[in-house]
């Protein structure tokens, strides 16, 4: 219980966080300084450098290809980086690219609060950024974050669960990174749904850190403590891909409900196969596309057009419509 304890602890200051995010009214823009309101024309070079997760996610690699696809198709020279979700490692890139004088930054980012120093100082040295996927703890450092609904979708998928579940029986929930607000939110939206529901218990949770093959390992020593569970709740369909392989090894394999989050081609397959009941799919494409096309535009006209922070609509996925899905992109 002290790392469920620990983890809920998490939850509420990503929930405050948030919560200050987006709590603020026109005064905090009589409070901005001049380096908050100054429009960043760029490093000097032609230069779009690109700083991501590891490519081991297909979302993180899909989201890297996409962008440097169209950072090129709008001409523009493009360098990109892996950070691996280190935090030393995401400094050090951001200061090659101040260094190598970038025309701007895109980055899902290694952890909410330690980027904000690196983006900071790449706008003194006149360097926009722009966030996808993952959201900062403030407002007016970088110039965009294009997040998915991480709230709304992990609902969505938590209320297709409880229903094939019956509204009862034992679970078991693999989290995300402790550093990641995304793992926090999705967290707390899955228990928001499934929480309301008494005779459903979560009996194991426990982090594997996003990753596939920690999850295997991380799933097989829960299943020797709880053979018995009927369903898995997953931060990420990495996760969920991981835990399926320690769950057919137990031949348990469509005996556990399985959900995940992300949208990825190996959970459309398992959904397909009927080893997975769902996702709920982030768009990895559009979020990565869009981000590039801000930057354009903000270094060409000084402004984006949009909020700072910006929502894209997660899709839920099922069996009823997972062959609409392919690559992270949902085609209706």
């Amino acid at each position: 219980m002290g790392r469920l304890k620990k983890f809920c602890a998490l939850i509420a200051s990503a929930c405050l966080m948030g919560a200050l995010f987006t709590g603020c009214g026109g005064s905090d823009t009589a409070q901005k300084t001049d380096t908050e309101t100054k429009t960043l024309t760029g490093g000097g070079s032609n230069t779009m450098y690109i700083i991501m997760p590891p490519h081991s996610n297909p979302f993180f690699k899909t989201e890297t290809e996409t962008a440097e696809a169209k950072a090129k198709s709008l001409g523009y020279d493009v360098k990109v980086l892996i950070h691996d979700d280190n935090v030393a490692t995401q400094s050090e890139l951001f200061d090659e690219a101040i260094n190598e004088k970038a025309a701007a930054i895109i980055c899902d980012n290694a952890s909410s609060n330690a980027t904000v120093i690196p983006i900071k100082k790449a706008r003194e040295a006149n360097i926009p950024t722009f966030l996808i996927d993952r959201e900062i703890t403030e407002k007016d450092v970088a110039i965009s974050q294009i997040v998915a609904d991480n709230y709304r979708g992990a609902k969505g998928i938590a209320e297709v669960f409880v229903e094939a579940m019956g509204e009862e029986g034992n679970y078991v929930e693999l989290l995300g990174r402790e550093t990641d607000t995304n793992a926090h939110i999705r967290s707390a939206a899955f228990h928001e749904v499934i929480d309301a529901y008494p005779n459903m218990k979560m009996v194991a949770q426990q982090t594997a850190h996003w990753e596939q093959t920690e999850a295997t390992e991380v799933m097989e020593r829960i299943l020797q403590d709880h053979p018995d569970i009927k369903g898995l709740v997953c931060g990420n369909d990495t996760m969920a891909v991981g835990a399926l392989t320690a769950i057919k090894n137990a031949d348990l394999l469509g005996k556990v409900i399985v959900i995940g989050l992300d949208g990825s081609d190996d959970a459309a397959e398992a959904i397909k196969a009927g080893n997975m009941l769902g996702t709920a799919l982030q768009q990895a494409k559009v979020m990565a596309e869009s981000a590039v096309e801000q930057a354009d535009k903000y270094l060409k006209e000084g402004k984006t057009g949009k909020d700072e922070k910006q929502l894209v609509d997660c899709v839920i996925i099922t069996k009823d419509n997972v062959a609409k899905l392919k690559t992270f992109v949902y085609t209706p």
